[in-house]
This record gives C-alpha cells, sequence and structure tokens, in this order.
C-alpha cells in the first residue's frame, strides 16, 4: 500500500532532511512541504472537498510551524480530518510533550536529528492507524468528518458600531437560504445576542472550554437551538467567566464548530483577548464594521495595526463594511480604505435606525421586516460574501426575495470606491 504523506515544515533547512529521509522510505509518496499552518489546513480542506479518500494518510509537523504553534495545529488537524494520522517533529522528546502531543491528536513524535527508523516506524504506525479509521468512518460513528463550513468573524472598529445587528442578519440571510448556521457569541464579556434573539440559556461557551475532547454531542449540549433553525452558542451571563475561554480552547471549539456547520459566524466585539484574536486568525472571513467618522475610522485602523502586529491578520486579508452609510457624510468608503488598507465590501449599510428600534427593544432582530433597508444591505452583504444558497434562475436576474427579506449579487460601484470582497481566505481553489 502507497502511504502518501504531507510535511509541514517551516525551516528550510529541516525541510530539506525531511524531503530526503521520505523520499528513501518504501512505498511512500511525499507530497512538497507546505510552509505554514494556514498553507497546510487550506491544502487538507482543499483536498478534503474534492474527496476525503485525497487527503494523505500522514501529516508531518514540524514543532516550529507557525504562525498557529505546533499543538494547537496538530488538534485542528485531528478535529477536521479525523483519519489523518498526524505525526510532530521536535528537538524535545520530554515525557511532558510526548502526553501534550497525544492529548493533541498526534499518532506519534519523532526527534531531531532525523534517523530514518525512528521515521520509518512513526510514519508507518499513523498511516496503519489512518487505514483502520477510514476504514470504518462510514459506518455511523460519532465523529466530524469533511473539510468543514466557512467561517466568518465579525468585529467592530469600536462599541456600538452595530456589529452584532451584523453577525444576527448575516447568519439569519445564510440561514434562510438552506445553510446550516451556527451564530457564536465571543464578545465574552458584554456580548448580547441573546437579548437580541430573546433567548434565555444557561449553558454558554464556558461550558466547552475545559473539554479537552468536543464530539458532536458534546457541542449539541452546549448550544441553543433557536426557533429560525441557527444554533446559538453564547457568551457567559456572567462577564468574569469569560477568562476561562482561552486562545487554545477557542480553536478547539470554533473547529468542532466549522466541522458540524456549513456556516459559521462569530460576533468578536471590539475588545480584543486570546480567544477573540484565534478565531479571527482562522476565519475564512474576517468583517470589520466601522461607521463613517473620525473616531470610528480610527478605531478600525487601529485594529488593522494591532493584527498585523500580532500576526493574526494582514490587512488585505480583511473586509472593511461600512454601517449607517450616509451619502452626505464627508467620509466616504474609497477614504476608509485608503486609510486602513484593507478591502472595502461592495455594501454599505444605510443609516436607519427607527427601523430597528422596535425589534431591538422587543430582542425580536429575527423578525425585523423585510422591507428594512438595513435588513436588505445586510442580506445582500451575506450575498456578495457567497454565504448564501442562490436558487435556480436567480443568476440572471442577479437578486431574489423570500418571506425573511431578499438578498442581492455584489455590485460594483461605479464612483470605484468600495470593491466587491474576494472570496474566503483559503477557498480560492476550493
Amino acid at each position: 500500500m502507497t502511504t502518501r504523506i504531507l510535511p509541514a515544515v517551516g525551516d528550510a533547512d529541516a525541510a530539506r532532511s525531511v524531503t530526503t529521509l521520505l523520499s528513501q522510505l518504501p512505498d511512500a509518496e511525499p507530497a512538497a512541504p507546505v510552509g505554514d499552518s494556514t498553507q497546510l489546513i487550506d491544502t487538507l480542506a482543499r483536498l478534503a472537498g474534492e474527496s476525503l479518500d485525497e487527503l494523505p494518510e500522514v501529516v508531518l509537523v514540524h514543532e516550529r510551524i507557525g504562525p498557529v504553534p505546533a499543538l494547537e495545529l496538530i488538534r485542528e488537524v485531528s478535529l477536521r480530518f479525523p483519519a489523518v494520522g498526524v505525526v510532530l517533529i521536535t528537538v524535545d522528546a520530554s515525557p511532558g510533550l510526548f502526553s501534550a502531543a497525544m492529548d493533541s491528536g498526534a499518532r506519534g513524535l519523532v526527534t531531531l536529528p532525523l534517523s530514518y527508523e525512528e521515521l520509518a516506524n512513526r510514519v508507518q504506525a499513523a498511516a496503519q492507524w489512518s487505514v483502520g479509521v477510514r476504514r470504518h468512518l462510514g459506518s455511523g460513528g460519532d465523529v466530524f468528518t469533511g473539510p468543514g463550513g466557512t467561517v466568518v468573524t465579525v468585529t467592530g472598529a469600536k462599541g456600538g458600531v452595530g456589529a452584532t445587528v451584523a453577525a444576527v442578519q448575516i447568519a439569519l440571510a445564510a440561514q434562510t437560504s438552506g445553510h446550516t448556521v451556527a451564530l457564536v457569541d465571543l464578545d465574552l464579556q458584554t456580548g448580547d445576542i441573546a437579548s437580541y434573539l430573546d433567548v434565555q440559556f444557561r449553558r454558554s461557551i464556558v461550558d466547552l472550554a475545559a473539554i479537552s475532547d468536543i464530539s458532536p454531542r458534546v457541542l449539541s449540549d452546549a448550544v441553543y437551538n433557536h426557533d429560525t433553525g441557527m444554533a446559538l452558542l453564547l457568551a457567559p451571563g456572567e462577564g468574569e467567566r469569560g477568562e476561562e475561554v482561552s486562545d487554545r480552547s477557542a480553536r478547539q471549539i470554533v473547529s468542532a464548530l466549522r466541522s458540524r456547520y456549513d456556516v459559521v459566524v462569530i460576533d468578536c466585539g471590539s475588545q480584543m483577548q486570546g480567544a477573540n484574536a484565534a478565531a479571527i486568525e482562522m476565519a475564512d472571513i474576517a468583517l470589520l464594521i466601522t461607521t463613517p467618522d473620525v473616531v470610528a475610522v480610527r478605531g478600525a485602523k487601529r485594529i488593522v495595526r494591532m493584527w498585523d502586529r500580532l500576526q493574526i491578520r494582514k490587512a488585505e486579508e480583511t473586509v472593511t463594511v461600512v454601517n449607517r452609510f450616509n451619502r452626505n457624510t464627508e467620509i466616504q468608503p474609497p477614504l476608509i480604505q485608503k486609510i486602513t488598507g484593507t478591502r472595502m465590501a461592495g455594501v454599505a449599510v444605510p443609516a436607519n435606525f427607527k427601523e430597528l428600534q422596535g425589534a431591538v427593544d422587543a430582542g425580536r432582530m429575527h423578525e425585523l421586516d423585510a422591507k428594512s433597508v438595513v435588513k436588505q444591505a445586510l442580506w445582500a452583504l451575506a450575498g456578495e460574501l457567497g454565504l448564501v444558497k442562490v436558487p435556480a434562475g436567480a443568476e440572471s436576474s442577479g437578486k431574489f426575495r423570500n418571506d425573511r427579506g431578499s438578498i442581492g449579487r455584489a455590485r460594483r460601484r461605479r464612483d470605484g470606491g468600495a470593491g466587491a470582497a474576494e472570496r474566503p481566505r483559503g477557498q480560492a481553489d476550493r
């Protein structure tokens, strides 16, 4: 049997050493090394999108891979692609690291400098395990499978710019079009998605924070199934408990959600913590909501620069959405694009709080009138981002309407201002 091996090695010298030894293994089919964690996940997702049988049996992860730490990367691969055997390459062979690697989902550990015999044994063992899992994977076991859905994060340039309203309406648009959708509140201290949707539920994201292995059954116990069909994972009622959600647990939770739902929309609020920073780094689409005023635009610029310094996300990988847009304001989308260096969404959300106030005060944001220009703009944004299923015949008309609102296709601005947002990161080849 031929064993397909995908090395993930960031260091050039280590990559050459690994490639040389892999080429000497019998019945091995090594792929070209990938240089970082993002490229590894994107490659596996693309292969799984074609067919689960296209996935390699073994993935080798070097300890110096980045930007996601090696153990976190192993955990994400194990959750999203459970039929792939992962082997960690490391200098440290201590019992503590071995235990941590096994807890993360690794099937073995190889020490540096590499030896042919050790590498061959670990690869063979991981490959045999992978073959066994694939043999039984289709028998209805309680595991996550497949490349997973699209993760969208929604972040406010500052408090009060409308990030939560945008997250709720984008999720509703995706749900109404036929996708399975999870709406997550990662504004851990001040999150209010529950208030917007009139929900009282004792469980929250904190209940998943301490669980090392999130199965579909555990996840379903923590989410609230809303009347709209969306699954809600809420922020804790006691804001101080938000500190219990670490960046590591956030990665695991997002990976589990991605593997179960077509679209995962995450409200990250406006304050950066480890948990929502991890979600933004993992996201296929990162939206930044701002209003066309000096204070908010300065906040947007500050956030974009912080993300870049912390290597969370590059400016060009961020899509900025202008909320409460008015053509008479001095600050227009082209200026915001120039200041922030981000891409601008083709849809700007008009200012009309009067039509929102009743739904907000009643906690019935999901019952917002279909004629609402704010709702129509946000549903059009969801269509622009590719988060909705366009029904047959809608391609020619460019727009369709249903009982909950309208979803429009992206329109280019004639004034050269806001350009259409590109496809989600990592999905260009899917």
